[in-house]
C-alpha cells in the first residue's frame, strides 16, 4: 500500500519555522541583558570581535559579521573550534568578544573554545536557545533566543531568532533607535513573510539537481543557510555563495541544466545581485530572484523593511519554500537521513 502523502503542514519544521515571529516576541524580555550589555560595549569597546558556531548558528555568524562591521566598525572574524578542541592552540583574545551561538548549548567543541577564550582573556558572550545548557554556564553573559523547544532536525525559528538577537544586540551597542524600531516591527512582518507565495520557485527546484544559492553582505548568511536546508531535508545538491564570489571561479558551472536563487537585501549590494542575474538569465540558467529583478528571472516576491531585517524576511519565506520543496522531492524534511538534532563535535 502506498503510504498517504505527508501534508507540509503536519510537519515539525513547518510549525517551527512559522513560530519566529512568536521568538522574537518573546525576546523582549531580553531588554534588561541587552541595556546593560550595551552600556559595558560602549563603556569599553572589544578591539575585535570572534564568533564561533556551528551549521546553521555558523550561518548566524555570518550575519554578525557584517552586521557589527558595518554598524559598529569593529573587525569581526569567525574561530574554528577545532584550534582549541582538537589543536589545544590558546589565541591571544585580550579585550577581546568572544561570541558562541548555539541551539543546543552541548556541542563539547564550542564548549571548550568559549573557556580556551575567557582563559586567553576575552569576554565571552553566548546566543543559546537553552539557557540552562552548559554553554550559556560557561559564559560571562548569556543572552536567550527564546525559540522554545525545536523538534525537528533543521534547525529554522531558533536560526531567525539569533539573526534578531544579534540585530539586538547591535542596536543596544549603538543606541541606534532606527534600528531598535525596526526590529520592534520585525515580528509582524515575518509573519507577512511567511504567507508570501513563493511556489514559483517549486517546479524549477523540484526538477534541479544542483542549485546556487546567492546573496551578499548581510544577505549571505541566508543563502549559506538556505543551500544547507535543501541539502538536509529535500536531498538537493546546493551551495552558497556571494555573488561577489561566484564570478572568480564558481559560474564556470552554470548553464541551463543548473540553478541560482538570488536573494537580495535593500542596500549597497542589490544592484550587483541584479546584474549577476541578468547576466546568468542571458546564458540560460534558471534564475529565481527574491529581493532584486534581473532580467529574465522568475520573481519571488518580498517585505520590504530595513535591510538589517530583511534577511531574517528572506530566511522565513525561503524556509516555507524548502519544507514544501522536500515533499514535493519525496523526502521528510523532519527526517533527514544521518543526522541527529545536536551534533557533539569535538
Amino acid at each position: 500500500m502506498t503510504p498517504a502523502p505527508i501534508a507540509v503542514e503536519s510537519t515539525a519544521m513547518f510549525r517551527e519555522a512559522a513560530a519566529s515571529a512568536a521568538a522574537l516576541r518573546a525576546q523582549r524580555a531580553n531588554a534588561p541583558l541587552l541595556a546593560a550589555l550595551g552600556r559595558a560595549l560602549r563603556a569599553r569597546p572589544p578591539r575585535a570581535v570572534v564568533t564561533c558556531a556551528r551549521g546553521s548558528s555558523d550561518h548566524a555568524a555570518t550575519f554578525a559579521k557584517y552586521l557589527i562591521e558595518t554598524r559598529t566598525g569593529v573587525l569581526t572574524a569567525s574561530a574554528a573550534p577545532s584550534v582549541s578542541s582538537v589543536y589545544g592552540a590558546r589565541p591571544r583574545l585580550v579585550d577581546c568578544l568572544f561570541l558562541a551561538i548555539s541551539q543546543s548549548g552541548r556541542s563539547p567543541d564550542l564548549i571548550a573554545a568559549l573557556q580556551a577564550a575567557a582563559a586567553a582573556g576575552a569576554t565571552t558572550l553566548a546566543l543559546v536557545n537553552a539557557p540552562d545548557s552548559p554553554l550559556a554556564a560557561a559564559a560571562d553573559h548569556s543572552l536567550p533566543l527564546h525559540a522554545g523547544p525545536e523538534l525537528s532536525v533543521a534547525a529554522t525559528k531558533s536560526y531567525i531568532a539569533s539573526l534578531g538577537a544579534l540585530v539586538a544586540l547591535v542596536a543596544a551597542w549603538t543606541g541606534d533607535a532606527d534600528l531598535q524600531a525596526a526590529l520592534a516591527h520585525a515580528p509582524s512582518l515575518l509573519e507577512q513573510a511567511w504567507a508570501l507565495d513563493w511556489r514559483a520557485a517549486l517546479g524549477p527546484l523540484t526538477a534541479a539537481s544542483h542549485l546556487y544559492v546567492i546573496g551578499r553582505g548581510l544577505g549571505l548568511a541566508v543563502a549559506q543557510e538556505l543551500a544547507l536546508k535543501c541539502k538536509e531535508t529535500a536531498g538537493l545538491h546546493a551551495e552558497g555563495f556571494s555573488s561577489a564570489e561566484v564570478r572568480h571561479g564558481p559560474q564556470a558551472l552554470l548553464d541551463g541544466r543548473f540553478g541560482a536563487l538570488l536573494l537580495a537585501q535593500h542596500d549597497a549590494t542589490r544592484p550587483g545581485i541584479e546584474q549577476l542575474g541578468s547576466d546568468l538569465a542571458a546564458r540560460g540558467v534558471q534564475v529565481l530572484a527574491a529581493g532584486a529583478s534581473p532580467r529574465g528571472a522568475t520573481a519571488l516576491p518580498v517585505i520590504a523593511a530595513d535591510p538589517a531585517i530583511e534577511p531574517l524576511l528572506l530566511a522565513q519565506s525561503g524556509y516555507r519554500l524548502v519544507a514544501e520543496l522536500a515533499l514535493a522531492r519525496g523526502h521528510d524534511p523532519d527526517r533527514p537521513p544521518y543526522l541527529a538534532k545536536v551534533t557533539e563535535t569535538r
